[in-house]
């Protein structure tokens, strides 16, 4: 996601009420039912939802929740957190088809302390943008740290058989197969199973 503050128009030391006044500004303009009956309805309900999840990601960070003013993703601080609750907000991000933020999360993690569960989520990002075999090699780089983890290598096996039978990549006019429907049922199943 871009700068949440450029999104709402806002400097990094608006005051709480700047915040929500451009919050709400913004919400007016844009708002889904102002264009309903529109050709630009998909374009506003787009931009809607890139208002909202900044918003939301300036009250986390303002709350402690977010990032940090380093631009770090304050969940990933090992002397405040764990990174299995870090990993599991991803899994919640993720699950909740919040894909850029989850991206940034996992983006936010410095290169010498990316696991196995990093890769696997990665991959999953990755999945869900329909980049397959960027995803698999996530899977792989998961699956040889930790070799004896059903999880990525069921990911990783459902994928690879994905890739033999349609290519790799999809782009958004091919339309959805059923082996693509199949694919990410599974590879959801699996990351939603560890949730519970």
């Amino acid at each position: 996601m871009k700068d949440p503050y450029q999104i709402l128009g806002v400097s990094r030391d608006a005051s709480d009420e700047e915040i929500k006044k451009a919050y709400r500004e913004l919400a007016r303009k844009y708002h889904p039912d102002k264009y309903r009956d529109s050709d630009l309805a998909d374009l506003a309900t787009e931009k809607m939802q890139e208002i909202n999840e900044a918003y939301d990601a300036i009250k986390n960070e303002r709350s402690g929740k977010g990032t940090g003013t380093n631009g770090s993703y304050a969940g990933y601080n090992p002397g405040s957190h764990s990174t299995d609750e870090f990993y599991a907000k991803v899994r919640r991000e993720i699950n909740s088809g919040r894909i850029d933020v989850a991206e940034s999360m996992l983006n936010s993690v410095s290169s010498d302390k990316r696991n196995a569960e990093w890769y696997f989520l990665r991959g999953c990002v990755l999945l869900r943008r329909g980049h397959y075999i960027d995803a698999k090699n996530c899977f792989d780089q998961a699956c040889a740290q930790d070799p004896y983890n059903n999880e990525y290598r069921s990911a990783r096996d459902n994928l690879a058989a994905h890739i033999n039978r349609s290519g790799g990549y999809t782009t958004q006019s091919a339309g959805c197969s059923v082996c693509d429907i199949c694919t990410a049922l599974m590879c959801a199943d699996c990351l939603c199973g560890c949730c519970r």
